[in-house]
């Protein structure tokens, strides 16, 4: 039995059925595991949770922005805007289905004893102890009854830095940036939002949440992330697996086997055009 983590599917599951078959994936025999943002960009958002979910438990996923935004966009909060691509997906008698079981999906999981999985990374001054306390926090609300509410208070940028002292919808709106939207840290500790580059082009004021030192993070311990395609798949850091390589916007689709740490890839193709469809 061997364990995948594979990168931002983001509804491209032509790509995800070529890396699965590229892995000699097995639903009877491996398990699965994502990084978040299962769909949005992408042109076959429907297929796309229609196969995960039919995995059962042999597979199981973090959220990312696009899934929460998923979780918004049904509960009223937002809009679906065309390049979300959400349209098969919003229409299909399956969504209910669908989003209660995305409801029920953590921002952080420990897939072994010292790997974490989480969108967007850890945040430098959480231990991963910190960090899957802070995603339970999230989980409560999401899976409570009233958790459309919740959602309407997810969307903002402030506040950027943690204080144990936070609480509210601002303690919750700060883990879910921390766990799904974060790339760059100023000042050591203040989530940026405004920079997307890749380091080298980023002004020099910010650091990648990686580069910044994390005293709480054990040296066995490993964190698997995806969100920041323009890395490209490297931190350059042992300890940092960036799995986002950016195939919704023409580049691979990333799996890393857990056990060897192997990582394999497919290339983009057109879906119009791709003789797996």
């Amino acid at each position: 039995m061997s364990t995948y983590i594979v990168g931002d599917i983001q509804g491209c599951f032509a790509g995800l059925q070529r890396l699965l078959r590229k892995v000699d994936f097995s639903p009877k025999n491996d398990r699965l595991i994502a990084v978040g943002d299962l769909v949005g960009r992408g042109t076959q958002p429907l297929e796309t949770l229609d196969y995960l979910y039919s995995l059962k438990d042999s597979f199981d996923t973090v959220l990312g922005n696009h899934d929460l935004h998923l979780l918004a966009i049904y509960a009223g909060i937002r809009k679906a805007k065309l390049g979300d691509n959400l349209d098969t997906l919003l229409a299909s008698p399956q969504l209910k289905t669908y989003i209660n079981w995305l409801r029920h999906k953590p921002l952080t999981l420990m897939v072994n004893q010292d790997t974490l999985v989480t969108h967007a990374g850890l945040y430098p001054k959480w231990s991963v102890k910190k960090a899957l306390k802070a995603s339970n926090e999230v989980s409560e609300q999401l899976q409570a009854k009233d958790w459309k509410e919740f959602l309407a208070h997810m969307y903002g940028n402030q506040p950027s830095i943690w204080q144990k002292s936070l609480a509210g919808p601002q303690r919750l709106r700060f883990i879910v940036n921390a766990m799904t939207r974060m790339r760059f840290i100023k000042n050591h500790d203040e989530l940026d939002f405004n920079c997307k580059t890749t380091p080298e082009l980023a002004p020099t004021e910010l650091t990648p949440w990686f580069k910044e030192t994390n005293k709480k993070l054990k040296a066995n311990q490993k964190v698997v992330f995806g969100h920041w395609a323009s890395l490209n798949g490297h931190t350059h850091l042992k300890q940092f697996s960036a799995l986002d390589t950016g195939y919704v916007w023409g580049q691979s689709m990333t799996i890393l086997k857990l056990s060897s740490g192997e990582l394999f890839s497919v290339k983009y193709q057109d879906q119009a055009n791709s003789a797996d469809i």
